[in-house]
């Protein structure tokens, strides 16, 4: 069986596009910033997962790191790192926000207005969980029997 040049060079070509996609994506994995950790406490994680974006005010300022379930009250505990030149007041909040109807949620921090910022390790327990969409359907569509 022969294999012609150009069907070589095209094979070569591919497997190098191959291989410079693999370094970008790699390389934007590990150019996450230096930054602190901080974790949240919620009801529910609503579909977040980790490398999910953590923002302030629409901006990213940091990845969603762990998610993991507090075995003592069945809360969720989120584990995020921010970049270190944000500071966080420690009075913020948080909630979890969606980024269209199709899903894509983000974590939204909302700051506070105190002088003092969360530290690293600080946890941030003011955080409000999301009404999915179905729940909200469900309260419509049955709250119309009542009356």
């Amino acid at each position: 069986m022969r294999y012609s040049l150009i069907e070589i060079l095209l094979g070569a070509i591919v497997l190098l596009t191959a291989i410079g996609f693999l370094t970008l994506g790699m390389q934007s994995i590990n150019n996450q910033k230096d930054g602190y950790n901080i974790s949240l406490i919620f009801g529910s994680t609503a579909g977040l997962k980790n490398g999910d974006d953590v923002k302030i005010s629409g901006i990213n300022v940091g990845k969603i790191t762990k998610l993991e379930l507090n075995q003592e009250d069945y809360n969720a505990k989120i584990n995020i790192i921010v970049n270190n030149d944000i500071k966080i007041p420690d009075d913020s909040s948080a909630k979890i926000a969606s980024s269209s109807l199709l899903g894509g949620n983000f974590l939204d921090i909302i700051p506070g207005s105190s002088e003092q910022n969360l530290e690293p390790n600080d946890v941030i327990y003011d955080t409000t969980d999301t009404l999915s969409f179905t729940d909200m359907l469900g309260k419509f569509i049955f709250s119309g029997k009542n009356k």
